[in-house]
């Protein structure tokens, strides 16, 4: 057996050469690993820097709408459970179909970014979202996913309700002004005129036959009569629509009440089907409000009755109650035995510009501005609906709001 011949140096040092040049390259791979490493940190720790600056509501579904992920804000936001591989449809709105608003179907079927405003209910509150939906499209992915974005813009279309409102009550302002000159002159000629007769009847009611002068009494006494009601009535016009009166005051609820049907009386007299029913608790303690906004309020809900006996039978019965509550608060009712409100819609019957109402019956801010009223009296506002059988409305007032008078 031939023996086995033993290493030379040149092998040794051959070895270690090659030993020593693998671990050079070793060592220099380990440090671009490191580098790319920091590099791919920094470069993360920069991406969610910008992600955590959005203050939107950001988050990423695949196709099916099921959330792949979502950022802080959404959690902050909405905090309810792990959102992650849950269909978004049945996290907002706990449904099994999806949302007909929806822009992700739009944008990935079409490849646009899609936009589009939709209302939320969060912790008993509807905020209104405006939503940008946009496709993200990756031949290695599985799925195609869209990254939607949800702005809150509630308070913005708050604030842009109340400035149609005021505009609205400012027209009605100088209109009120501008009716209350024109109409007073004549009601006050007239009125004149009328007493002139009334005072010159005694001087020849013995002349004429007992009834001719009787007929002359009634005719001049229901003249006067109903120059007093046109004067009040256009004095109620300038209280509601003048913004200067606007403030807070010892208010007659009961009073308010009678004063808004008769704005409303012509409007209502038109319609020969319908009943106003009032019901005033006697005694009724007053409150402190600004009156001219409550009547504001009674207003937008009488008028929402009498819509919906329109479009249910165009007869029917509206119905307004005052009551106390407690010691400290006061109710006013307003029911309709109109078509009902289906309950899909009442969670956002006060939200800006949520209208069911046909193109230029009305832009959806009567109700929400009825919402904001009675909350800056610090009351509440409710609604009872069945359809086909009507709505009842309910407004709660304190006697004494605890608010900063200025």
């Amino acid at each position: 057996m031939e023996a086995t011949p033993s290493p030379t140096l040149y092998d040794l040092i051959g070895i270690e050469h090659s030993k020593l040049g693998y671990f050079e390259e070793l060592r220099q791979k380990i440090e671009e690993l490191k580098g790319s490493n920091t590099e791919s940190e920094n470069r993360r720790r920069e991406i969610g820097a910008i992600l955590d600056g959005i203050t939107d509501v950001m988050m990423v579904l695949d196709e099916d709408l099921k959330i792949i992920s979502v950022n802080h804000v959404f959690h902050d936001l909405f905090g309810k459970g792990n959102p992650i591989g849950q269909y978004c449809y049945s996290y907002f709105r706990q449904s099994d179909e999806p949302c007909e608003e929806c822009p992700a179907f739009r944008s990935l079927k079409e490849n646009v970014v899609s936009k589009e405003t939709a209302i939320f209910r969060i912790a008993g509150r509807n905020m209104q979202f405006e939503m940008v939906a946009s496709p993200l499209k990756n031949p290695q992915w599985p799925k195609h996913r869209v990254l939607i974005f949800k702005r809150d813009v509630t308070m913005e279309k708050e604030y842009q309700a109340k400035y149609y409102q005021a505009e609205k009550m400012a027209t009605i302002g100088v209109l009120a002004t501008g009716v209350a000159h024109e109409v007073n002159n004549p009601l006050a000629a007239i009125s004149g005129y009328a007493e002139g007769i009334q005072r010159r009847l005694a001087t020849i009611e013995t002349h004429v036959p007992e009834s001719l002068a009787e007929d002359f009494r009634d005719y001049t006494e229901t003249i006067i009569k109903e120059c007093r009601r046109c004067r009040d009535i256009v004095r109620t016009l300038l209280h509601f629509g003048h913004p200067v009166s606007s403030q807070f005051c010892v208010v007659d609820v009961n009073n308010m009440v009678r004063e808004t049907l008769k704005i409303l009386h012509y409007h209502l007299k038109r319609k020969t089907g319908i009943i106003v029913d009032t019901q005033l608790y006697y005694g009724l303690p007053h409150i402190e409000g600004d009156e001219p906004q409550l009547k504001q309020v009674l207003l937008n809900l009488l008028t929402n009755a009498v819509d919906a006996m329109d479009a249910h039978k165009q007869k029917g019965v509206i119905s307004v109650r005052t009551s106390p509550l407690g010691l400290d608060k006061v109710l006013i009712e307003v029911e309709d035995t109109g078509c009902g409100i289906p309950s899909a819609n009442r969670d956002k019957l006060f939200d800006p510009f949520f209208t069911t109402k046909p193109v230029g019956k009305g832009i959806g801010i009567g109700l929400s501005t009825c919402y904001n009223i009675v909350k800056e009296h610090q009351g509440d506002i409710s609604v009872d609906s069945e359809i086909g059988r009507g709505s009842r409305f309910i407004v709660t007032l304190p006697l004494k709001p605890e608010r900063n008078h200025g």
